[in-house]
């Protein structure tokens, strides 16, 4: 009776969400079960053989921040069918919850269109990327499955910054550029000075510019002709080896790892037997297919073709990105992968509660998996306990990664203050004998050697581009100057907009500087860096004593100039966060023994007068003078231990700086 029961509940099921059961694995359970509903789903699968490399377009869209680059993607999926025509079509491809509160793309998404066109059928791969300066490296890892981009820019705005940078991305790496004017439609759209901004600096005819407006859809279709026309179909054989691309990969908690691939070479289907050059481990596939932006199951995918596979990877650690999968038992020569990413900013992080600490381990690991550019070593400090220190590519990087562990992963974590990594040119023999070498990175205030064992110190350095309208100039200049910047080039765009270029320390913009040049500027200049090497500077280690006595989770590195500044404000900080005790404490910055800045913590004291009614002064003198005599021996004897949340306070970034 029970088995009855049983294949009635199944069968329900099964009607509801065939596609669902069979990605957990419950058919294997009901095998003497009627074979025509597993068949009804396979039929499904597409057929991907259709699409010879010849029909095949692969291609970015890339755009500084907000230029319309989600809304174009938007377009492009309703023209060619692959969404309904809704209202409701909003930056579909932004699908993580951080991407839709902040309106901006973080992630870059793929999907698989198809589009006819003059008789023929085409399969047109889409990579949306991200236009924030801080996710560079998700743009240059898209393109690398590509053959063409479209670099859309703001009729209104104009080239900005993040244009700049990513044109140059795409043309080192030899890639077909159609320029897209988008947001024709805008009162003070001015397509024509746009034109003329992109023939003057980027050497592409007008007549190659295509004029759109992305939100009402107007001309849009001619984009899809132009990257059928402009784009080149990819270089490869459905008759050569597998090579397979894992250019990026997401966690699932029940398919285990999902990664998203580009077919240099063969073909691949269910059932194969692959093999990661990497970890020189082998896997068997148990689904492939196509985003369309969903996971659509195919029979197979084809050389040329960009798609998904599960193939029962279940550590995190087993799908690298850059990683070339190849069939086994048929070696091939791996691809060249990705340069990996050079982090720019170091924050310690830290669970709220200890106790936290594996699954903290656990969601930093998968969430790494997702984001490859972050990364992680070990770390521990007396005030907070077992935790990490991160490198991120910036401090957007560093906010959205922290959102997405709170949304994504439900963890609580405490970031502390972001620091920049530094080097140190030894000249102690003793030490270079330690190390290993004469050169060493430092990340931790812990580990800054000696002046007298170090022939000089060395800081990090970026080159800035700042695009800007010619009437703020002189503020930005001014602001540059203060952040130790050296001026390298200033080029007009047209009689409007300037382009300057700066070399900046990257500790000096790490912070706040993007904040700044924003208010100077009504939010018109945008920002842009690249790294630049490192450059000799005079830096110091700041300690802070408590007492006399120093707190090494305070310490920091800091230039000589800053350091008067940064002291006064750590100890007025400190002394807000700290809680009053029955004894005095003295809150100091310190370089060496050099005292640069002090705060004074007052102690409670009872008022031992008040009982004086009257008298002789010297009754009254002699209680204030035994009062004081024994708050002098609590003081030496008194230990200051700083809360936890003091430390949180002072040791977190400081968003009202």
């Amino acid at each position: 009776m029970s088995g009855i029961i049983t294949k009635k509940i199944f069968l329900v099921v099964l009607d509801v969400s065939a596609c669902e059961l069979r990605k957990s694995g419950w058919f294997s359970a009901f095998l003497p079960f009627p074979q025509s509903l597993l068949a009804s789903y396979d039929e499904e699968k597409l057929d991907m053989s259709t699409y010879p490399v010849e029909s095949i377009r692969n291609f970015s869209i890339i755009a500084h921040v907000d230029h319309g680059k989600s809304t174009l993607a938007d377009r492009l999926l309703e023209i060619t069918g692959t969404i309904a025509k809704t209202h409701h079509n909003k930056q579909v491809l932004d699908k993580l919850q951080v991407e839709r509160e902040r309106g901006i793309t973080v992630k870059a998404q793929s999907a698989s269109l198809f589009y006819s066109h003059e008789g023929a059928n085409y399969l047109l791969n889409l990579i949306d990327t991200p236009g924030h300066v801080d996710f560079s490296y998700e743009v240059s890892r898209s393109l690398s499955a590509c053959q063409g981009v479209l670099l859309v820019v703001d009729a209104n705005e104009g080239i900005q910054a993040q244009t700049v940078a990513n044109f140059y991305l795409a043309f080192e790496a030899q890639l077909a550029i159609i320029p897209v004017i988008n947001k024709i439609d805008l009162k003070n759209a001015d397509p024509e000075r746009v034109e003329k901004q992109i023939e003057k600096l980027f050497d592409i005819p007008i007549d190659e510019c295509v004029r759109i407006s992305a939100k009402q859809g107007t001309n849009v279709e001619k984009v899809l002709q132009k990257v059928i026309e402009k784009i080149p179909p990819p270089q490869c054989n459905t008759a050569d080896p597998l090579k397979a691309l894992v250019f990026d990969s997401t966690f699932d908690h029940y398919r285990g790892v999902i990664a998203n691939i580009a077919l240099f070479g063969g073909e691949i289907q269910k059932g194969h037997k692959v093999v990661s050059a990497h970890t020189k481990k082998r896997y068997e596939v148990n689904e492939v297919g196509i985003l369309t932006p969903n996971e659509q199951p195919t029979h197979k995918l084809y050389a040329g073709q960009v798609g998904y596979l599960i193939a029962g990877m279940k550590e995190v650690t087993e799908a690298q990105i850059g990683d070339t999968l190849f069939l086994y038992k048929q070696p091939v020569e791996p691809l060249p992968g990705f340069k990996s990413a050079k982090p720019m900013v170091f924050a310690g992080m830290y669970p709220v509660d200890q106790t936290e600490y594996n699954n903290l381990k656990s969601a930093l690991e998968r969430l790494t998996l997702n984001d490859s550019s972050v990364t992680v070593h070990r770390d521990s400090s007396l005030a907070l306990g077992a935790g990490w220190r991160l490198g991120f590519l910036g401090l957007l990087h560093m906010e959205v990664f922290n959102q997405r562990l709170e949304q994504e992963y439900n963890m609580s974590v405490i970031v502390t203050a972001p620091t920049v990594p530094y080097k140190a040119v030894l000249s102690s023999a003793k030490l270079i004998k330690e190390y290993g070498k004469a050169e060493i990175t430092i990340i931790n205030p812990a580990q800054f050697p000696d002046k007298l064992s170090v022939s000089e110190y060395l800081e990090p350095t970026v080159l800035g581009t700042i695009v800007t309208p010619q009437e703020y100039i002189g503020k930005i200049i001014a602001l540059c100057q203060d952040r130790r910047a050296v001026q390298k080039d200033m080029l007009y765009i047209d009689e409007r907009r300037v382009i300057l270029k700066y070399l900046f320390p990257l500790n000096e913009i790490v912070v706040d500087f993007y904040d700044a040049l924003k208010s100077l500027s009504s939010g018109y200049a945008s920002f842009d860096y690249e790294d630049a090497g490192y450059q000799a500077a005079d830096l110091i280690k700041m300690d802070i004593l408590l007492n006399g006595n120093p707190v090494e989770e305070l310490a920091t590195i800091i230039h000589n100039d800053k350091a008067y500044a940064t002291g006064k404000f750590l100890c007025e900080r400190l002394k807000d966060a700290i809680p009053r005790q029955l004894f005095e404490i003295a809150i100091q910055a310190a370089i060496g023994k050099k005292i640069i800045a002090r705060e004074t913590l007052k102690a409670y004291r009872k008022n031992v007068v008040a009982k004086c009614y009257g008298g002789d002064i010297t009754r009254r003198m002699k209680l204030l003078k035994r009062q004081a005599e024994g708050k002098k021996l609590m003081r030496k004897i008194g230990n200051v231990e700083v809360p936890r949340d003091a430390f949180i306070r002072v040791l977190k970034r400081q968003t009202d700086k």
